[in-house]
Formats: C-alpha cells, structure tokens, sequence
C-alpha cells in the first residue's frame, strides 16, 4: 500500500509540475532599504485608497505601526487597526479581521510583522475575495483563483518571507490543525523590506526567523521536481547569506548591512519555497505550532538538521552544493559535506540558544501529529523521501528525545 502511495503522488506531483510551467509566478513589486516604509501610503495613494485595514500583533502594534500609521493619516487616509494577531493564527483571529474590514468599508491591507500578521491578512483577504466560501473551503493548492483587495506587506523579521508567497498558513481555533491556504492571488501586491524595522529584534527572534529562512531556501532546494533555474539560484544565494549574516545580527541587532541581507534573503527564500515547494520539516513543524503553540521558526530550526539526517544518501548530493554555497570549505566527498552542512546547523543553532530537540511533544499526540504531517506533505510536497507513518513517527519521536 505504501508503495501505490508513493507512485500516486509522484504522479500527481510531476503532473503538477508540468501544470505549473503555465502559471504566472509573479513577485510582489519590491521597495527596499532603509527608510523605504517612507513609501507606503504613496502605494495606497496612488491607487485612490483611502481607508486601510492595518494588521499588526501587539508588540509591532505599538512600536512600529503608529509611526507609518500617522503617515498614512498626513496623506489622508483612514486607517482601521486589528492589533491582535497571536504566533500561529487561528481561524477565530482571521475572522474577527474580516468582520473589522467589512464593517469599517476598507479597500485595502497592510499587513506589518512577521509571519503571523501577513497570513492572517491574506487568509481574512481572500475571505473578503471569496465571501461564499470558508477557510477551509479554500485549504489546499489553487482555491481562492480571485484576485485580493490591494495588499502591501511589511516585515518586520527576516524570516517567513510571507511577504512574497503564494501560502497564508492559521490554525482552527478548535481542533488546533494547522493548515494552508495557497493560491497565487495571496501574493501581496507590493514588499516593503526595511531594514530599519527590524532594528530592535530581540536576539531570539532573530535567530529563529533566520533559520526558518534557511529551512524555506534548503527544503526549496531539496525538492524532486518544480524547481527552476531561478529557485536554485535564490536558495543557494538565501543559504550564502543566512551563513555569512545571521549570526551577525545575533551578536549586534545594529548591524544594517546584516539585517538588510538577511531581509534580502527571507524574500528569496520565499519565492524559491513559493515556486518550488517545502517537505517534512514544515509538515511536522506545523503539527507542533497547532498543537503547542510552539513558534514556526523555532521548530523549523530544531527539526530541519533532524529531518536532513534521516533523509541520508539520497541528499547529499544536493546538500553538498549547499555546503559550498555555505562556504564552510569542507573538501571531501558530497557524503563528507552534506554531513557537514547538518553539523554546521546544529552548531549555528547551539551558538544561537536554540534546543536540539523540542520536550513539549506528548506521545498521546503522535499519531494525530502524523495524520497531519503526511496529509500536509502528500501529494502536494515534491519531497526528497516520502515518509511512511512509521517513519514519520520515528522522526517525531527523535525530535522529542533531542531535547533530553
């Protein structure tokens, strides 16, 4: 049975790739470098958008959004603020951001922060786009296919790149699956990278949005099909940057020269995931932010070296070419550096305070944690190594046990 498996979703997966030649992958127009949130209410402005719906959570809510928020208001327009966006957003907070926009009669959003604010926006966006249908109605690949209000996103991390993806990923408020919505429309229209913005990350922040950035440009990288000349390129030039620069900005949140190239490579990092796909490290990451609440970057961070040691030999030719994207000067053969990019994970993590294994996971929750990975991961993920449940239970397992 595992094997008809298998051979269904590799046919469906390289059915998917040829499909996907025909599509648009457009980038979001892109404003970069430091200052450039100067630039946002012209966008809206200039597109006779004069009420917005600004999503933020708390912390960015009150130390960043006021300033771009008074802005907008010098160049006359209204802004309606949801401020309340948790880690992994649920379905109740999408929700509660709908209702707020169609009440108050925006025209368009402005996500800031991480991750969780931009696919909050994007998911309460295409609810505004669809209004017959419900998150979970669009779950899945190519399901909204409407275009969105007009939509600028703002990081303020270097990590998710949210800001140039196809995906808005929340949390159902009751059964705590984690799930995607992916659809070309939830790109946003326009990226405002400053690097001014993520100036005062708190040095964990920092550290766990820069490896989640790298397991988007690595698991883009490792995928069997989909891949393009163009996702190559950004995921090795994504994983030069993050090796060179986050560790930087870990020891000194003022470097902008690292803080802009680590932004620079969240962005390509998400086109290349965007384009390419990602694996089981997300799989099984979004399984413990439902469940937990554990935040994605950090579970990306501990499971990715994890996933890439059980995958073996059937990587490490294309984890070889990241070694030397990496520049870790490792001669030998691709088994000697493959080995060597997962140690040079471990150790970045361990200099970084990041744990090599996570304790929170209950063996009670194993099998739910499992159904959930595998009907993420297949058919859709162009995975190196499809896992079986076994397999996948033996990973999950061993995530818990590095912990101890």
């Amino acid at each position: 049975m595992d094997n008809i498996k298998k051979i269904w979703y590799r046919t469906f997966q390289f059915g998917l790739n040829i499909g996907s030649r025909a599509l648009y992958w457009r980038k979001p127009k892109l404003i970069s470098g430091a200052g450039s949130r100067k630039e946002i209410a012209g966008l809206f402005k200039a597109r006779g958008i004069n009420r917005v719906m600004v999503v933020t959570g708390r912390h960015v809510g009150k130390s960043i959004a006021p300033e771009i928020m008074e802005s907008m208001k010098r160049a006359g327009i209204d802004c309606v603020h949801y401020s309340k966006v948790e880690a992994n957003p649920s379905t109740t907070t999408v929700h509660e951001i709908e209702k707020l926009y169609r009440e108050k009669d925006c025209r368009g959003f402005l996500a800031i922060g991480g991750g969780s604010p931009m696919d909050a926006a994007k998911a309460a966006a295409a609810l505004v786009a669809k209004p017959g249908k419900s998150l979970n109605d669009m779950a899945g690949l190519f399901k909204v296919l409407k275009r969105l209000p007009f939509f600028v996103a703002v990081p303020t991390t270097a990590g998710t790149g949210s800001e140039t993806t196809i995906a808005a990923v929340i949390t159902d408020a009751e059964t705590h699956h984690k799930y995607a919505i992916m659809d070309l429309s939830l790109i946003p229209r326009c990226a405002v990278m400053d690097p001014e913005l993520t100036r005062d990350l708190p040095q964990k922040t920092t550290a766990t949005t820069g490896m989640d950035a790298l397991t988007h440009a690595v698991e883009a990288f490792l995928c069997w099909t989909n891949r393009t000349a163009e996702v190559d390129s950004f995921a090795l030039e994504s994983t030069a940057a993050i090796f060179k620069y986050l560790e930087r900005a870990y020891a000194d949140g003022g470097d902008m020269e690292a803080r802009e190239e680590l932004l620079n490579a969240s962005f390509k990092a998400g086109f290349a995931f965007t384009r390419a796909g990602v694996g089981n490290v997300h799989a099984i990451a979004h399984t413990l932010g439902g469940l937990y609440g554990t935040p994605h970057g950090l579970a990306n961070a501990v499971i990715l070296p994890i996933v890439l040691e059980d995958y073996g030999e059937k990587v490490y030719p294309r984890l070889a070419k990241l070694c030397e994207a990496a520049g870790l000067g490792v001669e030998g053969s691709d088994e000697e550096k493959a080995r060597a990019f997962i140690k040079e994970i471990y150790a970045m993590n361990a200099r970084m305070g990041i744990p090599r294994g996570i304790d929170s996971i209950e063996e009670k929750d194993i099998a739910q944690m499992v159904k959930w990975a595998l009907a993420e991961a297949n058919p859709t993920y162009p995975v190196p190594v499809v896992y079986t449940e076994k397999r996948c239970a033996q990973v999950i397992r061993r995530i818990k046990e590095m912990a101890h």
